[in-house]
């Protein structure tokens, strides 16, 4: 698909990050400093002196290194999925991106305000038809203690994002806990692999985890490096729905019609995602090409915005649907997503949070 200009007003990722040049090697002594004060952070903690303690039920942390959105969301719904369908009772955290200040954990369902909870909340409360207890706050500390007390069946809990929070003290999986940290990574790896800001790294892709989820298209020889050979990891992959229409979900089409209606010129697709070039991929893959208008992850919509756009048939994400909710444009349809979690993941999963709670040896 063909790029369109974007609003100005939504930040994207410098192309610098991409791969090493002047700028990024300018920047570099700075990412030194950001990877020292992390150090210093992690080593308080790993003291003990940052307080806190684990949770009594296990925590699967779905995380990512690089900055922006790498596909955790969906991941997150398909592993309580799947959890729920092996007997467990899973619970869902989430910071809250997007979201007004909260001063208290709140919890979110399906007719929830994505202003007030964050756009990724919802869709999953959304997709799973609150079928999941979801909580939502900066603390996911808070968040957990809040969700629990609501519901004290819950016997795990899934964290969309979190891997840099340091309050949320677990019990890895590799040290012989019941806690799972994964590091979802996208096409696009870790770009030029330098740290914030010479780079789009939140922490050295060396960073410990206890197994890797790849998402998007197969994973080329070239994005396969030292970091990740003898590693646990898991390629998850995604297909596109069946597209439904934002003002009436029951009227659906599929996207071979789409591509068969409508020219090419008369189709844009937008997305306000981590990534949304892989959107616009996807839907090339289906034989939809048209403009393609990508925003910054979490962007929020208004009418005016849709109606400047001079198309017939306005393809946009889930993700961006619940923030599309006061919106009456029949030409806009909206993309859903599925992802299966493979079995040897789920065995894995299972044999680990069966384990002994680490907790009762703790003196």
């Amino acid at each position: 698909m063909t790029s369109a200009k974007t609003n100005t007003a939504f930040k994207k990722a410098p192309k610098f990050w991409e791969r090493r040049g002047p700028t990024s090697l300018l920047l570099w002594p700075l990412s030194k400093v950001y990877d020292w004060i992390n150090k210093a952070l992690d080593l308080i903690h790993e003291l003990g002196l940052g307080g806190g303690k684990a949770q009594r039920v296990p925590i699967i942390i779905v995380g990512n290194i690089r900055v922006g959105g790498t596909g955790k969301t969906p991941i997150v719904i398909a592993l309580a999925e799947r959890l729920a369908a092996m007997g467990w009772r899973p619970g869902i955290i989430s910071r809250g991106y997007g979201a007004s200040s909260l001063s208290s954990p709140l919890q979110v369902n399906s007719d929830s305000n994505p202003a007030e909870v964050g756009d990724e909340p919802v869709l999953i409360a959304k997709r799973t038809q609150n079928q999941f207890p979801i909580w939502v706050h900066p603390k996911r500390v808070k968040s957990i203690q809040s969700l629990l007390k609501d519901d004290s069946s819950v016997n795990v809990i899934i964290s969309d994002d979190g891997l840099q929070h340091r309050a949320l003290v677990r019990w890895p999986a590799r040290e012989g806990g019941r806690d799972i940290e994964f590091v979802v990574r996208d096409t696009r790896a870790e770009g030029n692999g330098f740290l914030l800001p010479a780079g789009p790294l939140r922490e050295p892709a060396t960073r410990e985890r206890d197994a890797t989820l790849m998402t998007g298209s197969s994973t080329s020889p070239a994005h396969i490096d030292e970091y990740f050979l003898g590693r646990r990891a898991f390629t998850l992959d995604t297909q596109l729905g069946m597209p439904y229409q934002l003002i009436d979900p029951s009227n659906t089409q599929s996207l071979e019609a789409i591509a068969d209606t409508y020219l090419p010129n008369k189709i844009t697709a937008v997305a306000a995602i981590g990534n949304p070039q892989r959107f616009f991929d996807d839907l090339l893959k289906q034989g939809i090409a048209g403009k393609s208008i990508g925003l910054g992850d979490h962007a929020t919509y208004t009418p005016a915005f849709f109606s400047a756009i001079h198309a017939e048939c306005i393809l946009i994400t889930e993700k961006d649907a619940v923030k599309c909710s006061e919106i009456q444009d029949e030409r806009i349809w909206v993309v859903p997503m599925t992802l299966e979690i493979p079995n040897a993941l789920a065995d894995w999963l299972q044999s680990i949070l069966q384990r002994p709670d680490p907790n009762r040896y703790t003196l």
